[in-house]
């Protein structure tokens, strides 16, 4: 792979990156090596990993100019990038419409050439279209509670506040402890702690307690 002779085209794809061009800049890039009809990208929960699984993330497909999207191409030659990373598996496809043209061993030893760039450019894409959504409601959460303690007249450390946001975000004890680098049974005491200063014993006693006017 050249990659000198690459870098126009990768940078194109990461400017991309969180757009609606990235699907389109993605299938560019592939073309430049291979012959294809359309390239498919998805995002699925690993729970739903499976041939058979519906409800994807993400699930789009991009056509060559010279392809009409109304051609059939629901049993075409395929090649396959995957990658599993935590709780989701993201998913290149490049097809062919005609099943009698099949991919190569030279051509798919090209697109794993590549499969090292696509498949984290794919991933830093769909990371972009998501954080926008959960960081509103982060901050939407996370000022609720501090209205919420402001009006209760309660006080609570940085630490007790930091774990009762988490478990408010369906965190449980160690991942929280992974994510703020503590001992579980660290988080845990703040947790308590927290929990006898609200008068709750729990995330659902807490939700009641974050929407219940003073």
């Amino acid at each position: 792979m050249n990659s000198h002779l690459l870098y126009p085209q990768i940078g194109k794809v990461i400017a991309s990156t969180g757009s609606r061009q990235f699907p389109r800049m993605l299938h560019d890039l592939i073309q430049a090596h291979l012959t294809i009809d359309a390239t498919h990208i998805r995002l699925l929960p690993v729970a739903l990993a499976d041939p058979d699984a519906n409800a994807p993330v993400i699930n789009e497909t991009v056509f060559s100019s010279d392809v009409q999207p109304s051609r059939d191409c629901s049993d075409p030659s395929r090649l396959h990038l995957i990658r599993r990373k935590g709780d989701a598996r993201y998913e290149i496809h490049v097809l062919r419409a005609d099943s009698a043209y099949g991919f190569s061993a030279f051509e798919r030893n090209r697109l794993d050439d590549i499969s090292p760039l696509l498949l984290p450019m794919l991933e830093k894409h769909i990371d972009a279209l998501q954080p926008a959504a959960e960081r509103a409601t982060q901050e939407s959460l996370e000022q609720r509670f501090l209205d919420r303690l402001a009006q209760s007249g309660l006080k609570l450390s940085e630490r007790e506040r930091q774990v009762c946001l988490g478990l408010l975000a369906g965190h449980t004890a160690p991942e929280q402890a992974e994510r703020l680098d503590l001992k579980v049974n660290t988080v845990e005491s703040y947790l308590r702690r927290a929990a006898i200063k609200l008068g709750i014993s729990g995330r659902h006693s807490l939700m009641r307690w974050m929407y219940t006017a003073v």
